[in-house]
Parts: C-alpha cells; structure tokens; sequence
C-alpha cells in the first residue's frame, strides 16, 4: 500500500528578493518605495492625523525610476511597503551597436551588451559624446527589479 509521491518544486530564486520590506512610517523623501509594482523615488510625503479611533495615513507622491511616472499612494503609517533594491553601476562605454545597445566594459575586464540606448536626453546625449564628440564616455546604469536602464553619461577621467 505504498504510494510513491513525486513531488514537483517550481524554480526558486536563490538569490537576494527584489524588495525589503520597511514601515511606512520610516520611509522619507527621496528614499525608494514600490508602488503598483513599480521601483519609485519618493518625492514628496504626507502624514495626516485621522479621527478619534482611525490610524496616522501616509500619503507617498513618487516618481518610476525608469519611466519617470508619477505615482500616488495612501497606506496607513504602521502598515510595511516594499522597497526596492537599487543599485548604481558605473561602466565605460567601449561601443554604441547598431541596433542603438550599449557596449559596455565592466570592473572585472568583461563586457556587458544588454542595455539599450534610452529614448531621451540622455539617450541623446551618449550619442552625441561617443559618436560625434569622440570622447571616452562612463555610463551609469540603475538596476532595480529585474529591470536596468542607462541614467547619466559622463566624460571619462583622463
């Protein structure tokens, strides 16, 4: 009367999650906070005193990280936000492909070929400082949940 149970895991990331969760209460300006799953810069927040029995309410304007987005959000002060994990990398810029990606050099020597060139300014300006003003060009690259996108583009120290 022995069954066999097979079980079946689904793939588990093993690596640090993507966000932490914080109080919102602790949270401040320019601080990082996710809101409707997307990573945001907090830009201005809010705390109003409600009735007798009702609970401090924090009111959270943030701008997308990436897409620049305006976002609002109102959650009580004691209630737990997902933060998102930021990092900032700064490469050099060794080549612009012509399907407008980046070709960068990391610390290590090695080279890291998956961000595109962003639809803006600063898109623009990398274009122009590599391609046009020749100049030896850092691009610093924002990562946050899974997702990266160029953010600035410099000269290079000689």
């Amino acid at each position: 009367m022995s069954e066999e149970h097979v079980e079946t895991f689904e793939s588990a990331d093993a690596g640090a999650s993507m966000t932490y969760p914080m109080q919102c209460s602790a949270l401040r300006k320019n601080g990082h906070v996710v809101i409707k799953n997307r990573p945001c810069k907090i830009v201005d927040m809010s705390t109003s005193k409600t009735g007798k029995h009702g609970h401090a309410k924090v009111h959270l304007v943030a701008l997308d990280i990436f897409t620049n987005k305006k976002y609002e959000d109102l959650s009580p002060s004691t209630h737990n936000m997902d933060v998102p994990h930021v990092s900032r990398s700064e490469y050099q810029l060794l080549d612009i492909t012509d399907d407008d990606f980046l070709s960068l050099m990391t610390d290590d020597g090695d080279t890291k070929d998956d961000v595109k060139v962003p639809d803006n300014e600063i898109g623009q300006k990398i274009i122009r400082m590599f391609r046009e003003e020749e100049k030896d060009c850092n691009v610093v690259v924002l990562t946050s949940m899974g997702e990266e996108a160029a953010m600035e583009c410099k000269e290079a120290p000689k």
